[in-house]
């Protein structure tokens, strides 16, 4: 069976733009944990845009499944690994400019560096994975480093404007899963996942796990629009009912 792991940085996108305490990620993990995740992620980038390392410590001590840390391959985020200990690392491509993640991490070219980062990482205890593209360059490179998961991008499936596309990237996601396991790696898949797209990804034999953040974020909030309103709703009729003074 396909775990789920939830990604809980867009609950820190929204509390970091006003700067605030709330909606908090630690209480979103949660309550993702509560409804049935069986893991948790969030990614602690360079420019602290969304999770910040207050959301990983505390999440280390709360997260009572799996916290996955996905991290750029840098001295940097090493030691802040190295402190926390996250259950797994996640090492993936980062760059200031870019929305979200684009693309998996060119193991293959920069073979040195990642090997040098997955050996630091193992040594502390930590599980470490791969964001890679399903590329068998890449599932080859990444066997080599000592990694012993890989997370296949599905972003290029889930962006594919038509069917033909989809099953050309679902054809190609099930060779790099299949080559990924020859090469005793383990392995999950994620980026682009949706309520839509999620099944045919769920299909594949050998992916161990499903990494999904934004679609479910997304569908928080607007599942429980109403019940925010209608609770608000009633405040503001109990304090106008009281009047003031009272």
């Amino acid at each position: 069976m396909t775990r789920l792991n939830v990604n809980v940085d867009h609950v820190a996108t929204v509390r970091q733009a006003r700067g605030g305490i709330e909606p908090d990620p630690v209480l979103a993990a949660y309550l993702a944990e509560l409804a049935g995740a069986e893991g948790i992620v969030v990614h602690l980038r360079e420019d602290r845009r969304h999770i910040q390392e207050r959301d990983v410590w505390m999440l280390r001590e709360t997260v009572k499944t799996k916290l996955n840390l996905e991290m750029a391959p840098t001295d940097p985020m090493v030691k802040i690994a190295a402190d926390i200990r996250p259950d797994m690392a996640t090492l993936v491509p980062e760059k200031r400019q870019e929305l979200t993640t684009e693309g998996g991490l060119d193991t293959a070219g920069n073979p040195k560096e990642i090997k040098s980062v997955v050996k630091r990482l193992r040594k502390e205890g930590i599980f470490v994975s791969l964001f890679i593209d399903p590329d068998p360059a890449q599932i080859k490179a990444a066997a080599a480093t000592g990694a012993e998961m890989v997370e296949i991008h599905t972003g290029a499936y889930a962006d594919a404007p038509d069917e033909a596309g989809k099953e050309a990237e679902l054809s190609r996601i099930r060779k790099a899963v299949g080559k990924a396991y020859a090469a005793g790696l383990r392995v999950s898949a994620g980026h682009g996942l949706d309520y839509f797209n999620v099944v045919r990804i769920a299909e594949i034999e050998g992916i161990e796990e499903l990494n999904i953040g934004h679609s479910i974020i997304s569908r928080a909030i607007t599942a429980g629009m109403d019940l925010a309103v209608r609770d608000m709703t009633d405040l503001i009729r109990a304090g106008s009912l009281q009047g003031p003074g009272v």
